[in-house]
């Protein structure tokens, strides 16, 4: 995932790990060789539109509105589609209001359209308040859990490992998150819930306890579920 940065320049573009402290819980119970925390990419802000969400202090937020606004207007100017232009009109009038885009709902038509403008604030757009601008780890984990994404955890002697995943990705989906391999040959997915790993003491603890449940590819990844995935090799 791609977090864009505007207008904090206490964040350099590059990569950065983002901790979550739930894995560093896991960690400490199974004591692992190794910890591997989820990694992000900051973009600068002449690369906004690649990123996934974007972060900015509350006083820059009306820029963001205003670059949009003037797009729509422009749009809107040379736009002979009827359709098209009661599109802008909607985001004309959001964007008049001084309110992002983002929780708008559009029909699968409307995103078909959507999906050749260069708008900003139709990504989440996640507030730095001023308390927050010198702890980056902070605004990282903040960014994350309002982009669309939810990791889950794998765990072992080895390494114990955060992956990124989107919202309402599937099992099967998951596992190709770690490898293809695991994907093309998924049996199914040994799930146990993050409070019910720490809640019981670790793995071994939570199977006695009846909490690590078998689940299809179809199944919906929880945020932070505890993930072993069996496959044919």
């Amino acid at each position: 995932m791609k977090i864009g940065i505007f207008s904090i320049p206490q964040i350099t573009p590059g990569k950065y790990n983002i901790k979550d402290d739930r894995l560093n819980q896991v960690y400490k119970i199974t004591r692992s060789k190794k910890i591997t925390y989820m990694q992000t990419e900051v973009t600068r802000e002449d690369a906004l539109l690649e990123a996934d969400v974007i972060l900015t202090p509350r006083d820059r937020l009306t820029d963001l509105i205003l670059k949009d606004l003037e797009f729509v207007e422009t749009r809107s100017g040379r736009s002979e589609q009827e359709q098209e232009k009661a599109l802008l009109n909607r985001f004309k009038t959001i964007l008049e209001k001084e309110e992002p885009l983002f929780s708008l709902t559009l029909s699968e038509d409307e995103q078909k359209l959507l999906s050749g403008y260069g708008l900003l604030t139709v990504k989440p757009i996640v507030i730095a308040e001023k308390s927050e601008l010198e702890n980056i780890d902070i605004l990282l984990m903040k960014a994350f859990k309002d982009s669309g994404f939810i990791n889950f955890f794998t765990t072992g002697e080895k390494e114990t490992r955060a992956w990124i995943i989107q919202k309402g990705t599937t099992a099967w989906e998951a596992a190709g998150a770690i490898h293809s391999d695991i994907q093309k040959g998924f049996i199914r997915a040994e799930i146990i819930s993050f409070n019910d790993f720490i809640q019981a003491g670790g793995e071994t603890q939570a199977k006695q306890a009846g909490k690590l449940r078998l689940e299809q590819k179809e199944y919906v990844m929880q945020d932070a579920d505890l993930a072993n995935f069996r496959f044919n090799k």
